[in-house]
């Protein structure tokens, strides 16, 4: 279908609705036209004022996605749908969840839809199927919709049937008999085949709406009697549509594209009218009740509101008339009704003026019911089988009495018997037409709901009524009362909505007044009677409902139609409405003044429920009054404790236990009330009274959970966990046992204490791996392996209440847990110096440390352990105590695992014993503490640090929880060991930046040599054998290997001093590394384009690329049984001399020539074979650039970071196999490089240049020569040996790229 020429573009929206936090993927208006609902991606839903365009509520509740949204036709109920299956059902009122997010489907639900009567609710899911729900009971009515193919939408018609568009076709299904009815798609009319996103129904049901895809962005109309296609598409969208609506009149629809635009069009014609635009992308989109506005919303996070053009509104004004004309039509026989009812009216009237004297009111009566007493009062009583057992012996005593046929059609009719009823009244008029038996056959037809044939009936009725006032006027009363019973039925008959059928009833009320008003001299009492029956009738059913507010009105009104109290007599002409009818009269003003009690009370009224209270008893006589005493009790009983539930909502907790107390005085033997006291005085915290309170629901109703439940509430509060535990057990139990399938729901919400303590266990087992096996327990002064820890948190009150709180909640509320465990088993580390005595694991075992002597180390383990239990911790740590020497394979992991320890350790305090108390600033850095190996990681890993001097008070004074936030001593701390500041606060593990973290300890000192090595392990993250008694350069050696052979780092090959005999490579000592690394000056940009324009044309592109290449591919550095392989670049030593005066007494300086560099000084305590090229030597030596693939500025892709938060293990910290070497960015096949094939381009030839400027620079350059094996092997200098290239333009020199295998 064309596109209307030049629509409406408004240029902004009336105004948004702002709130969402993510796309916005819903929206629905409600029937009041007030309110809006709207689901969105940030997993809530929000409800808007539409007045004021306000929030007025944020729904939470899903844990996923939100993905659809509906609102039911009468307002009462919303539905939402999300991602994983998740389904939502809320008060459409309040907008508080009915039910909690349960997942329906294992996929996303898509679309729901409410059926038209909202009984039905269908969702319909990407996991290709959809399911109906009641709204009653939200359980899945009948067997599920197996739809073959993702579903996108679900749309109930007007006449119930659903509607359901999937990616394959569009099918409609029958709901009563879950027929399919038909299936048809896109592909039958065209050549596309794809997914239908939206539907829309007319209001008429006669034409569907279908929306397609990005590869079919028009929409479809269907005529729903064929389910052809009717006209063309309509086009002008050019993405997928996500959303389509139909106004109320069926005039205009609105869409929602991809395509940021939002159409609105006509239904005539498919024309577009108008284009709202959004700014990026559009989902979802509903008119206002009145069609006058149009919502939408999608990515930009807003609804926003748009006015329907008034040349549009206009078009759907003359649509509209239209329908009404229509709707006149097919209401024809409704018209024909109410003109019999007017002109029986005029009847009545004109009867009253003709006739000057009236019958009197018996006789009246006794006109419509010739009825004998007992039968008469048989059918009071409402004892039907008798009744009609009586008139069926007159009929067989007197086969020709008429009175007594119609008398039995009256029975039959109220005991629902319609056939007999008119077989009887029949018989009754073929004897002898009269009055009983005209009304008997006109209420017969009623029932079987034939109306004209009744109405036409009743009329012949009024031929024997004698022109008596009294009588004209009880016969419209009947007449008027069928209008009202079975009106009702009839437009159901005629699939009318059950809002229209109250308005009827409203009307056949109206008609009751009017016709009291018609006949100004009649007895217009028995009117307002019959007005105040139909009242309470209507306000039971609105009870029924829950329209408590609607009920109260109508028994407001039914006890203000009359003004009679208890005391009054009923009238002998009320009687026919009893007889024919079944109504009690007689207990009428009480039945009404007691409903209303209860709607007010139900309806949350408070106030006005105990003032109609009032009214009821001042107007009741003493028999009432006790007729109704037990009724009063409960009432008052519940109005106390409804005014006590309202106190409890507001946390008025005295009020509350007030109220509840009146209500259990009045009746003690109520479970629920003492449960809602108990919860009262639970918010009071009044743990002993509400154990109380709990103990009396559990006596009262012994089978139920609730009073279980209250009664762990009570004993959890006051501290009593393994009776509380007990309590909760029990409740589970009788969750599990309960016959109500709704309360053993109810148990999912749980878990057993059991289950509970397994997750707490977890919880406990990932605490400690990071914790020490024995630690102090500074309570107690007593050393405790792992199991005694674990003991004594599941004897404490902290484990006891956890256990408590967690079966309460079926998640296990796991944060709380670990929160809980990790306060527990908080550890306090020792840093500090060994002196001479310090007591070991075998001194202190099986002994309290504070009933121990107090002597050297003694005394400082005791101090340790007061500290830390000062500063509320329970746990503990010294090395000297807590590890047994002895034990090889504990002290191994003891070394490894240091570092994780007092990383996650809650504080660690560093004692300096050397540093006197009033001490000043500098005592710190002169420490003996300060120059020990151990220490570094000591005070690296930790987050928290506190420095005592040697009395046990805090360094400077300073009492901040943490030292390492006061910049003084940090400051002093960075000054006196060389780390930066930003390493000494949060320090992270690394093998990257190897030279600097060696130079960290280059200057400390261990008791054992090779403990310098072990202490690096927890600072490198490496896990390594530990091997007391090897020679401390095996120790070197082996972690340096791993370094290089993880990290590819080779700053650790940049010392100065002698080779290790791990390898030549590697120093001999750590203090090789004292010597600061050697800077050579960088370049700034500006320098590097400099010099890049000026080689670019000296240097070819072909050998540039093929070094670039090359270096490429280089593998990273690797270490295998002590043998290095170094890719580096290579240049020839071409002479070896000595250089004279510069001999020194243990070193030689040389001056070395190679190919392509300037000559440099070798100063070396190796002995160097000198030579020539005129006088070659034996051994070759060469000067090597160690390869380093910063050069090549391309991204390192080896991850050399973890974050703290995530370390729990030095193993985790960094993996050999997580590292692999980078790959060319210009080819995946090495066979090959780009210069070959022509395919270098200017770019790459620039970052090949700006290689050959770095590698101009000078570096720091290894000695190498090569024994006859071929082997390599360093030769150690004094000094860094600095190289610098001769030619700046010449590539040849840098082409010798090679890995050696060096010793």
């Amino acid at each position: 279908m064309a596109e209307a020429a030049q629509p409406v573009v408004p240029t902004a929206p009336n105004r948004p609705f702002e709130g969402h936090e993510h796309i916005i993927i819903a929206v629905a208006v409600f029937p009041d036209r007030r309110r809006m609902v709207t689901g969105s991606y940030d997993k809530t839903l929000r409800l808007w004022d539409l007045k004021d365009g306000v929030m007025l509520k944020k729904m939470d509740g899903h844990r996923s996605l939100v993905e659809a949204v509906a609102v039911s036709g009468d307002g009462k109920l919303i539905a939402s749908g999300g991602q994983h299956g998740e389904f939502i059902a809320w008060q459409g009122d309040t907008g508080e969840s009915l039910i909690e997010a349960i997942k329906v489907h294992s996929h996303t639900i898509r679309s729901l839809d409410f059926s038209p009567d909202g009984t039905v609710l269908a969702t319909g899911s990407w996991d290709k199927t959809t399911k109906l729900w009641s709204t009653k009971t939200w359980e899945v009515q009948g067997t599920t919709i197996d739809c073959c193919a993702e579903v996108y939408c679900v749309r109930f018609s007007p006449s119930g049937e659903i509607a359901i568009a999937t990616d394959k076709n569009i099918q409609i299904w029958n709901l009563g008999t879950r027929e399919l009815v038909a299936r048809f798609n896109v592909k039958a009319n065209t050549a596309i085949a794809e997914a239908h996103i939206s539907l829309a129904w007319t209001p008429d049901g006669t034409r569907l709406l279908s929306a397609g895809s990005i590869d079919d962005p028009t929409i479809r109309e269907w005529d729903t009697s064929t389910w052809q296609q009717v006209g063309d598409p309509w086009n002008g969208h050019t993405d997928l549509i996500n959303a389509i609506a139909v106004d109320s009149t069926g005039t205009l629809a609105a869409s929602a594209s991809h395509d940021k635009h939002v159409r609105l069009w006509r239904l005539s014609d498919g024309q577009t009218i108008s284009i709202f635009k959004h700014s990026l992308l559009v989902c979802c989109v509903t008119f206002s009740v009145d069609g006058k506005r149009i919502f939408s919303g999608g990515f930009d996070e807003k609804i926003f509101e748009w006015g329907v053009p008034e040349d549009a509104l206009l078009e759907d004004s003359h649509k509209h008339a239209t329908v009404l004309e229509d709707a006149a039509e097919e209401t024809k026989n409704k018209q024909q009704l109410e003109r019999t009812f007017l002109e029986d009216e005029s009847k009545a009237q004109a009867s009253q003026e003709a006739l000057p004297g009236n019958a009197t009111e018996e006789q009246a009566t006794n006109k419509i019911l010739a009825i004998s007493v007992m039968v008469r009062n048989a059918c009071i009583d409402g004892n039907l089988p008798t009744a009609e057992k009586l008139l069926t012996q007159e009929i067989d005593n007197d086969g020709n009495d008429h009175n007594s046929y119609a008398n039995r059609s009256f029975v039959l009719a109220r005991r629902g018997d319609w056939n007999g009823a008119l077989q009887d009244a029949r018989r009754s008029i073929s004897i002898q037409p009269s009055l009983p038996g005209f009304i008997s056959q006109g209420i017969a037809l009623c029932g079987k709901m034939l109306f004209r044939k009744a109405m036409k009936v009743f009329d012949l009725a009024f031929m024997f009524t004698d022109g008596d006032p009294r009588t004209i006027h009880l016969l419209l009363l009947v007449k008027a009362c069928q209008y009202f019973i079975v009106y009702p039925q009839l437009h159901y008959s005629l699939q009318a909505v059950s809002l229209f059928n109250a308005n009827r009833q409203q009307e056949a009320m109206l008609r009751i007044q009017e016709l009291a008003t018609a006949c100004p001299n009649a007895d217009t009492l028995s009117c307002r009677v019959v007005k105040a029956y139909l009242h309470v009738q209507l306000g039971i059913n609105a009870l029924d409902d829950a329209l408590h507010n609607e009920a109260a009105g109508h028994f407001t009104a039914a006890i203000s139609s009359v003004p009679f109290s208890s005391q009054r007599a009923i009238h002998s002409e009320y009687e026919v409405f009893v007889v024919l009818f079944g109504w009690d009269l007689k207990s009428l003003w009480q039945t009404a003044n007691q409903k209303r009690c209860h709607a007010l009370l139900q309806g949350g009224r408070l106030a006005e429920a105990h003032r109609a209270y009032r009214f009821m008893i001042d107007m009741s006589d003493e028999a009432l009054i006790a007729s109704c005493h037990s009724w009063s009790i409960a009432f008052k009983q519940a109005l106390y404790a409804a005014n006590g539930d309202a106190a409890l909502a507001a946390k008025d907790y005295n009020r509350a236990i007030e109220l509840y107390s009146v209500a259990i005085d009045l009746d003690s033997t109520t479970d629920t009330i003492f449960a809602s006291r108990c919860t009262a005085k639970l918010g009071k915290m009044e743990w002993d009274d509400a154990l109380v309170d709990a103990q009396r629901v559990i006596e009262l109703s012994p089978s139920s959970y609730l009073g279980y439940q209250l009664n762990h509430a009570a004993l959890h509060g006051a501290q009593r966990y393994d009776e509380a535990i007990t309590a909760f057990d029990i409740m589970l139990s009788k969750l599990d046992h309960a016959s109500d399938r709704q309360i053993r729901k109810l148990r999912h919400q749980y878990v057993t204490s059991s289950v509970a303590a397994s997750a707490i266990q977890e919880a406990i087992n990932a605490q400690l791996d990071n914790t020490p096996h024995r630690l102090l327990n500074v309570s107690t002064g007593r050393l405790c392996d792992r199991q005694a820890q674990i003991n004594a948190f599941k004897r404490s009150v902290e484990y006891k209440e956890l256990l408590s709180f967690t079966i309460k909640y079926a998640d296990l509320r796991m944060e709380r847990i670990e929160e809980t465990v990790e306060v527990f088993f908080h550890c306090v580390m020792l840093s500090h110096r060994w002196e001479e005595k310090e007591p070991l694991l075998y001194d202190i075992e099986d002994y309290d440390i504070y009933e121990l002597d107090s002597m050297g180390g003694i005394e400082k383990l005791q101090s340790f352990c007061k500290t830390t239990r000062d500063a509320g911790f329970r746990w503990a740590w010294v090395d000297t105590c807590c590890i047994d020497q002895t034990n090889n394979v504990e002290v191994q992991e003891s070394v490894n695992s240091m570092f994780v320890w007092y990383h996650h350790s809650a504080l660690t305090i560093v004692y300096l014993s050397d540093v006197l108390p009033l001490s000043k600033s500098g005592a710190l850095a002169k420490s003996i503490w300060n120059k020990r190996g151990w220490t570094v990681q000591e005070f690296l890993a930790p987050k928290i640090i506190r420095f005592y001097q040697k009395d046990w008070t805090l360094y400077l004074n300073d009492r901040s929880p943490n030292h390492k936030e006061s910049a003084k001593i940090m400051r002093e701390l960075g000054d006196a060991t060389g780390i930066d500041a930003r390493s000494l606060v949060t320090f992270r593990p690394s093998m990257r930046g190897a030279r600097e973290k060696l130079q960290w300890v280059s200057t400390r000192v261990t008791t054992l040599q090779e403990d310098i090595a072990y202490s690096l392990f927890g600072i490198f993250g490496v896990n390594l054998p530990v091997i007391y008694g090897e020679k401390k350069q095996n120790a070197l050696g082996r972690l340096l290997q791993e370094v290089v052979a993880q990290s590819g780092d080779i700053t650790a090959l940049d010392w100065v001093g002698k080779s290790s005999e791990f390898n030549s490579c590697l120093p001999a000592d750590i203090t090789s590394y004292g010597v600061p690394s050697c800077t050579l000056p960088s370049l700034s940009e500006d320098e590097m384009q400099g010099l890049v324009l000026s080689l670019r044309d000296a240097v070819g592109v072909e050998p540039a690329s093929r070094l670039y290449y090359k270096l490429n591919y280089l593998s990273a550095p690797r270490f295998a049984a002590r043998w290095l392989q170094l890719p580096c670049i290579i240049f020839p030593v071409t002479e070896v001399r000595r250089k004279r005066g510069k001999e020194r007494q243990t070193c030689s300086t040389f001056v070395v020539k190679a190919d392509g560099l300037h000559d440099l000084l070798v100063t070396t305590e190796d002995k160097l074979t000198q030579f020539s090229r005129s006088r070659p030597a034996r051994h070759a030596y060469f000067l090597v650039r160690p390869w380093d693939r910063s050069l090549l500025e391309v991204p390192d892709l080896a991850d050399d970071t973890e974050s703290l938060g995530d370390m729990t293990s030095l193993e985790s910290l960094e993996d050999p196999e997580d590292w692999t070497p980078p790959v060319s960015q210009w080819h995946d096949s090495p066979d090959m490089y780009p210069g070959e094939n022509g395919l270098v381009d200017s770019e790459s030839h620039s970052r090949a240049v700006r290689l050959i400027v770095r590698l101009r620079r000078p570096f720091s350059a290894f000695l190498l020569t090569q024994k006859w094996g071929g082997e390599y092997k360093r030769i150690a200098s004094d000094q860094s040996i600095i190289a610098r290239v001769k030619d700046m333009a010449s590539v040849h020199d840098l082409m010798d790229v090679r890995t050696l295998e060096i010793l």
